[in-house]
């Protein structure tokens, strides 16, 4: 989709709306703003038929909470009896993002019936009577008992994975949905390969959800242009951009080592602030014009996990360009060890990196055995738990879950160069003889 096109675009709506709002008196301008059947894309309302759940998987800035919002509001506003469940990954969220955010049930609520949101009750009463209450899907016994006759589910796609509180909460809200004539529930989210997503979307085949698709282009004529460079220029290359930006379900390729709802299980917001070690691997690009040098940053954390701290990997660059970046990275970090992988190049590794900085902490490894025999046992530590994600990392994550078991890769690019180096990373804190256990003074 073209610049041209974009603005294009973003002119057309307006002139449109300048010629409504110009046929119209003061007091219907005030209402307009409010009428959202006739601003809302035809993807963004909800679908007929006689449907239970309607699943609504967009990319980010489709308009998925405004959605989810304006058919709270119109269920609200047509249903004085209506008890909505309002569900997020947890109660910070389900206020800022749901009730409080720009796209929020207050901020698309008429000034004339704006619903009072009693923050301490964590209920939303509307003026006619409805009532909506805020849950966390960390907490699914929350949803043990209450009922309700209509439900919005935001972002369940980053509900908490451990213990199954996703789903339990899923199951809580359904046992629950049972007041009135017509229980329904709206879900918006980011497509994830998590198993509560999977298991909608498998509904979809024997007509118990109805799924609405879109990418962030769709709604471009109302997001900045800077935010579309920015997400292009983030997941550029990767195959997460099919997920992030139009919205498809990644799906995980069959004998792979990791595989998507794995590696969302393993995701931390933000790093811890203290490390027993910190890993630089490398692994060096056979030439400049081939493969990328993969450069990849592991803490092990004072719990004894391995955390994923940065992909700092790099194209198509010199020896001197990729050593340089290597000695930035272990400054930025103050890395323990420096930790390249010698099968190609030998000494000239070494060389190249002290040559970047003459004080680098380099260890050279030799692979003994392939990518894939390397892997399978740092896979086995992310199945335990013992390796953590702070961030998103989507050009090595999708090399990673395109690692198969026996030896081959399915991933994009000839060869998993970023893996390869978060493999050795991990291999050094976690196998190594520095990960072992020592006395330290006090």
């Amino acid at each position: 989709m073209t610049e041209n096109f974009l603005n294009w675009l973003a002119d057309e709506q307006a002139e449109v709306r300048q010629r409504v709002a110009a046929a119209l008196n003061q007091e219907e301008r005030n209402e307009f703003p409010y009428h959202w059947e006739m601003l809302a894309r035809t993807s963004q309302l909800p679908p007929a038929g006689n449907w239970r759940s309607w699943l609504i998987l967009g990319g980010r800035g489709f308009g998925k909470t405004r959605a989810g919002a304006e058919w709270v509001r119109m269920i609200a506003e047509s249903n004085s009896a209506a008890r909505i469940a309002l569900i997020s990954s947890s109660l910070s969220e389900a206020r800022s993002v749901m009730v409080e955010g720009e796209s929020g049930l207050l901020a698309c609520s008429p000034p004339d019936r704006q619903p009072i949101f009693e923050t301490s009750l964590r209920r939303i009463r509307f003026p006619n009577g409805a009532q909506a209450q805020l849950y966390s899907a960390a907490e699914p016994e929350s949803l043990r008992g209450p009922q309700h006759s209509h439900a919005w589910c935001d972002e369940i796609g980053k509900w908490p994975l451990s213990h199954q509180r996703a789903t339990r909460t899923w199951d809580n809200l359904l046992m629950g949905l049972r007041l009135g004539e017509d229980p329904r529930v709206a879900v918006t989210t980011t497509p994830r390969a998590v198993p509560l997503v999977q298991r909608l979307l498998e509904q979809e085949q024997d007509g118990g959800a109805v799924v609405t698709r879109g990418s962030t282009y769709d709604n471009a004529a109302n997001l900045p242009k800077r935010f579309l460079t920015a997400i292009e220029l983030e997941f550029a290359g990767s195959q997460l951009a099919r997920q992030e930006i139009a919205g498809e379900m990644l799906l995980d390729i069959e004998g792979a080592l990791w595989t998507r709802a794995m590696l969302e299980e393993a995701r931390e917001n933000t790093a811890k602030q203290t490390y027993r070690r910190i890993v630089i691997a490398v692994d060096p690009p056979a030439s400049a014009t081939g493969d990328e040098c993969g450069i990849i940053a592991v803490g092990l954390g004072e719990d004894g996990t391995a955390n994923v701290l940065a992909d700092c990997s790099i194209a198509r660059a010199q020896p001197d360009q990729w050593a340089r970046q290597v000695a930035d990275a272990a400054k930025h970090w103050e890395a323990d060890r420096v930790v390249a992988e010698a099968n190609q190049g030998g000494a000239m590794v070494e060389s190249v990196l002290r040559a970047a900085d003459s004080v680098l902490p380099v260890k050279l490894v030799h692979a003994s055995r392939g990518k894939v025999a390397r892997a399978e046992p740092v896979a086995a530590l992310y199945s335990s738990k013992r390796v953590r994600h702070c961030g998103h990392f989507p050009q090595l994550e999708d090399q990673m879950c395109g690692l198969l078991v026996g030896g081959e890769y399915a991933g994009p690019g000839r060869s998993p160069d970023r893996a390869d180096a978060l493999v050795w990373a991990i291999h050094e804190l976690m196998f190594g003889t520095a990960a072992n256990p020592r006395v330290r003074p006090i």
